[in-house]
């Protein structure tokens, strides 16, 4: 046999045959070689839509092929009828749907995925063709497969017509109709409901009727209710669904049709049809509560879904037929058995978390009322509510330490995130249950905790301490009386355990703003905190309660900050914690310094950072080698996040509330900023290190990050480092270049160019980045796209920032502007975008720089060019708006230069795309030409362009638009 590999080659029309497509099917589905498999899967796409496909499909559906072959058969006859309907002569449908027909026919009793694929080409035929040219689409699919004869037995044929039905709602769920079409088609088929519905009542009240067939029709039910069939036309089929549930075999198929029909939109019109529903699925408790008893967690979850499908969408309905409310909140109550469910979540029951949403719902429906009526619910439900906590904190308790310990990792990560959604319904309740709530549960946790004669489970205060914290963490709790009560108890909690010492933590976490307004507090939890700090197991609970004390809190720890550096330190020579527990670390010690006097900030400062600045000494004589690299980049990492929050500028951040006068109002104390003074005696050895590392991007990132951090934290604070760091960052990137030097001088431009005192240095450093990058691009900037994409975005905020820098004898504004236009081709999305930005930033200084003025004039057709070619296919569609900007920049500052450039560079045949006109790309360069004031319609035009010219006009790509 000839080698398939030559077919997917060469997919010329005349190769569309039948051995062929046979040859290509089997590279595909045999060939072990992907590159093979990957060109007959592109030759078949083709083979697909070609006009050969008519012939060729019939072919592979004969009885002798393999079902692979038929299916690709049956594949292709679906995708001509549903995208290539318009090639098909009108005189040519009924010999189509015979065809069709006898097809399904043939296929009831064969393979079951080439039948599927038959039905859904002839429901797509039948769309394309209802309700003008095949008025009785369904009434004749129910005749031909009800009618005796061909030899196929009536079960088959049962099964087809059932699958055909089933697939023609599905089908025009995904059909690709004109949008007119869609409406005269859904109101076609919703008229053919009425011969749809008598047929699966018949089949499924049918005692005979066997299991397969049940099922099917219970999918059939499922599929057409999705197009809003009227609930009160479907109902007696729903009430049949009900009473399938016994069946095991048919339960998940008619807990899915239930759901389905009254999940739709629509159904909350029928309000008798929903109350009829209601004693149907409170009539369900028996079988639930049997299926716990014997841990049938399939029929729990089923059963849950249909009685919260229920309550969720027709919460509002129900709650106003006030007649009734003794059913809707039987059902309430059996939701509430569901949501407490016996076991633990995700090992013994997966049902309880199905139910979390209904108590949004519901809340949000009783809270929607007007006042009065609002009262009366509140009364009924605001019980149910107060329950519900119970029920949803007793569902958050942790198994034993023996179970806890047996369970996968998965499992535990399910459990949290079940806690986290728990947690998120709580806070909402707060919003129903306000303080009471609060005082509820500090009730619940001080009889806990005082109770001597009960010894209590610390899974049991666990629980109500994690409510607490639920509520504590978003919702402002500064006027809850119960607050000082509970932090009281909190020292009181005997912590023998790593959960309840985690959630004890992340509660003082959560009240670190209440603290702040009562620090007095501060001393009964605060040793708890620096105790945790010392346990490698509560690393992340006690590193961010530390952070969050120390931000919200900062200026009431002077009197503790000694102790909390001493701690701090211990744990951190001591390599307790992780690298990011580290850093938060480090912050946390950062905010507190911020608030003590200068000379005390400089002090711990010093005791602080000295063993790392000895460690650091120690390494950089070293010679290089993986471990120490590591212990570099952690050290530098350490001390710029201590300068990211280190911030003595600030004034207290309750001033711009207005509600208390600001605690520090005086001015920053003279003298360099303690970060400056820091950094100025670290900067030889900076410098050292870098000396050993300039080859190593992740060290040279660590050493900009300590600068670019400080430089955004102090601001002009920085000024007396300029000239220094300057310097440093010129040297290294002359020596070897990187990308993090750049966005550090990306930063110095954008917080010092405009200075005067600072302008030379700032310049010079900004002149020579510029010529080393120049250069870079002489050599070939592709395997830089790093560098180019960081070089554009210096460019781009020189140029906002101080658009002088561009009057500079010694920059090549000429060459810069080719690189630009060389950036624009690379294929890295984010440099390309960078690229743009640079442009649409130079492009208005035309008017006031004139060395910007002389090259655009010179090179400005190179710039229109290169935005064509992205335009025309050759850059990823998503930068579209970002080209879009650029030509509608030009449009405002160079009219009359775009006008002629657009001319002359849409000219050629061809470009930028073989798929366009000359009439289209006319049409496309008035447009652009004309619009000058609405950025929007320019983005539109682009986008309209670039599909036309990758041929993707009309199709679903276009679509995604």
């Amino acid at each position: 046999m000839e080698t398939p590999g030559r077919i997917a080659a060469t997919p010329d029309a005349l190769d569309f045959t039948v051995e062929n497509v046979e040859k290509a099917l089997h590279q595909l589905y045999y060939d072990p070689n992907i590159e093979n498999k990957n060109l007959a899967q592109k030759w078949l796409m083709q083979a697909q839509v070609s006009p050969q496909a008519w012939q060729f499909c019939w072919a592979l559906l004969s009885p002798d092929k393999v079902p692979e072959i038929q299916y690709f058969g049956a594949s292709a006859l679906h995708t001509k009828i549903s995208r290539y309907w318009s090639d098909i002569p009108t005189d040519q449908y009924d010999s189509l749907k015979t065809q069709l027909f006898s097809q399904i026919a043939c296929f009831s009793s064969g393979s079951k995925m080439v039948l599927t694929r038959l039905c859904v080409a002839l429901a797509s035929l039948a769309l394309n063709t209802m309700p003008e040219a095949w008025p009785g689409a369904v009434p004749e699919m129910v005749r031909v497969f009800q009618e005796e004869g061909g030899g196929i037995d009536g079960r088959a044929r049962c099964l087809a017509l059932l699958e055909l039905l089933t697939v023609l709602p599905e089908e025009f769920q995904t059909s690709r109709l004109p949008q007119y079409r869609k409406g005269l088609v859904r109101g076609a088929l919703g008229r053919e409901w009425g011969s749809v519905c008598p047929l699966l009542q018949q089949l499924l009240r049918r005692t005979d009727s066997p299991g397969a067939v049940k099922a099917r029709v219970l999918r059939c039910l499922s599929s057409w209710v999705l197009l809003d069939v009227p609930l009160n036309e479907s109902e007696s089929l729903v009430h049949d669904c009900f009473s399938a549930l016994p069946d095991p075999e048919l339960f998940d198929t008619a807990v899915e049709a239930i759901v389905n029909a009254i999940s739709q939109p629509d159904s909350q019109r029928y309000v008798n049809t929903l109350l009829k529903l209601v004693p149907q699925v409170l009539a369900l408790q028996e079988q639930l509560r049997e299926a716990v008893q014997n841990g049938d967690m399939e029929t729990c979850h089923g059963i849950c879904r249909i009685a919260v499908t229920l309550g969720e969408n027709h919460s509002r309905t129900l709650l106003e037929q006030v007649d009734h409310w003794q059913g809707f909140l039987a059902l309430v109550n059996m939701i509430m058995f569901c949501t407490g469910i016996p076991g633990h979540y995700p090992v013994n029951e997966t049902t309880s978390s199905l139910t979390l949403t209904f108590w949004y719902t519901l809340q949000d429906e009783i809270m929607s009322f007007e006042t009065d009526k609002q009262a009366v619910y509140l009364q009924v439900y605001r019980p149910v509510y107060f329950q519900l906590v119970d029920v949803l904190l007793h569902k958050a308790q942790f198994p034993t330490d023996q179970e806890y310990a047996s369970w996968s990792s998965d499992e535990k990560e399910q459990f949290r995130i079940y806690r986290v959604d728990i947690s998120d319904t709580l806070m909402y309740v707060y919003e129903m249950l306000g303080a009471e709530l609060l005082s509820n549960l500090y009730d619940k946790l001080g009889r806990l905790l005082t109770n001597a004669e009960q010894p209590t489970s610390w899974q049991h205060t666990e629980a109500l301490l994690y409510g607490f914290q639920s509520i504590a963490e978003t919702i402002d709790v500064n006027y809850s009386d119960v607050i000082p009560g509970l932090i009281g108890l909190i020292p009181r909690i005997s912590i023998n355990n790593v959960q309840l010492a985690d959630t004890v933590m992340f509660t003082i976490g959560a009240l670190a703003e209440w603290l702040a307004d009562h620090p007095v507090m501060l001393s009964s939890v605060l040793p708890l905190v620096l105790q945790a700090l010392g346990n490698p197991d509560l690393s992340v609970s006690s590193v961010s309660t530390l952070k969050k004390i120390c931000r919200e809190c900062k200026y009431d720890l002077p009197p503790y900050a000694t102790n909390i550096v001493a701690v701090s330190q211990e744990v951190l020579i001591k390599q307790i914690h992780k690298t990011s527990q580290c850093m938060w670390l480090m912050q946390a010690l950062g905010f507190l310094l911020s608030a003590l006097p200068v000379e005390d900030i400089l002090r711990n400062l010093h005791s602080l950072i000295t063993p790392y600045i000895q460690q650091l000494e120690k390494l950089a004589d070293e010679t290089p080698n993986p471990s120490n690299k590591l212990a570099i980049i952690h050290i530098l990492g350490l001390l710029s996040n201590l300068f990211t929050t280190l911030d003595i500028s600030k004034q207290d951040d309750e001033s711009a509330e207005g509600s208390a006068p600001p605690v520090k109002t005086a001015p920053p104390p003279p003298g360099p900023n303690p970060v400056v003074v820091v950094l100025q005696q670290v900067f030889a050895l900076i410098q050292t290190v870098l000396s050993q590392w300039l080859n190593d991007s992740q060290v040279v990132e660590a050493v900009c990050a300590i600068f670019e951090k400080s430089v955004k934290t102090l601001l002009h604070d920085f000024a007396p480092m300029v000239s220094q760091l300057s310097e440093m960052l010129g040297q290294m990137y002359s020596t070897i270049p990187q990308a993090s030097a750049l966005d550090l001088t990306r930063q110095m431009v954008h917080i010092f160019a405009s200075e005067t005192d600072h302008f030379p240095p700032i310049k010079a450093l900004f002149e020579l980045v510029t010529s080393v990058t120049l250069s870079i691009f002489q050599q070939g900037p592709r395997d830089h796209p790093d560098i180019v994409d960081s070089f554009m975005q210096l460019q781009a905020q020189a140029l906002k920032r101080k658009p002088d820098l561009f009057l500079s004898e010694s920059l090549d504004v000429k060459a810069v502007f080719h690189c630009g236009v060389l950036s624009l081709k690379f294929p890295e999305a984010p440099t390309v975008k960078s690229t743009c930005l640079f442009f649409t930033e130079l492009i208005p200084h035309c008017s006031d720089v004139p060395p910007l003025a002389r090259v655009m004039q010179e090179d400005g057709k190179l710039l229109i060019q290169a935005v064509l070619e992205g335009i025309g296919g050759g850059a990823s569609r998503c930068l579209m708006d970002q080209f879009a900007e650029v030509l509608f920049s030009m449009n405002k500052n160079c009219f009359s230069l775009l006008a002629v450039w657009l001319k002359e560079a849409l000219q050629p045949p061809g470009f930028p795309s073989s798929r366009v006109t000359i009439e289209q790309k006319d049409h496309f360069s008035q447009q652009i030409l004309r619009e000058r004031v609405n950025k929007r319609r320019m983005k539109d035009i682009v986008k309209e362009f670039t599909l036309l010219c990758r041929g993707l006009h009309g199709t679903e790509y276009a679509a995604e638009y």
